[in-house]
């Protein structure tokens, strides 16, 4: 493993190494708006399931998906009805994060086996996961806390272990979590109230 200051160096060589690591099918930590997250190729099985294990999630367990922007989100979804469209266009980037149905399409296992016909995407605002995302496809994230555990915004507790690379951003400014909305035929409905107060 290697940590990597991002407060040295410049920006681009930073985004360069991470999304090398990425292709090469590794699991790399980044800084989020407000914690730490693990990401990886939302295609790649094994970096996906080597997320989950770091986490030591149950099976079953989905990862969410992060895009650059509306277009790369709407080629891994089916059905955005007009409604959602302009929600999406409306809270992205930002910390709203829609569950909607994936593409039968994909060939990809978020954790769940593909017997989950829903997949929670988000456009986020953090700068260096912006540039990253300009330059990769969809990327698989998780926090790196454990499913019930506190987010973890301080570097110095960023769990070591099993990844490629750690890009250290220092302690983060803590947040509420993101706001979560399911998409159904139109209809929205907010399964986790959070950092921005969802209106469609």
């Amino acid at each position: 493993m290697q940590e990597i200051d991002l407060k040295k160096g410049t920006l681009a060589r930073h985004v360069t190494r991470a999304v090398k690591a990425i292709s090469d099918g590794y699991v790399i930590a980044v800084p989020m708006e407000n914690a730490y997250a693990y990401i990886c190729d939302a295609f790649n099985h094994d970096a996906v399931r080597a997320m989950h294990v770091l986490r030591a999630d149950e099976l079953g367990t989905k990862a969410q998906v992060l895009v650059a922007n509306f277009k790369m989100a709407e080629g891994i979804s089916r059905n955005l009805d007009k409604r959602t469209i302009t929600a999406m266009k409306k809270y992205w980037p930002g910390k709203v994060t829609f569950q909607v149905l994936p593409s039968a399409l994909l060939n990809w296992d978020l954790g769940d086996n593909n017997e989950l016909d829903e997949v929670a995407i988000r456009v986020p605002s953090a700068p260096f996961i912006k540039a990253i995302l300009a330059k990769t496809g969809p990327l698989a994230t998780a926090s790196v806390s454990k499913i019930g555990q506190p987010p973890i915004s301080a570097s110095s507790e960023v769990p070591r272990d099993g990844i490629e690379l750690f890009f250290n951003n220092g302690k983060l400014r803590k947040g509420l979590p993101t706001t979560v909305v399911r998409t159904i035929a139109g209809a929205h409905k907010v399964l986790r109230a959070g950092a921005v107060d969802f209106v469609s």
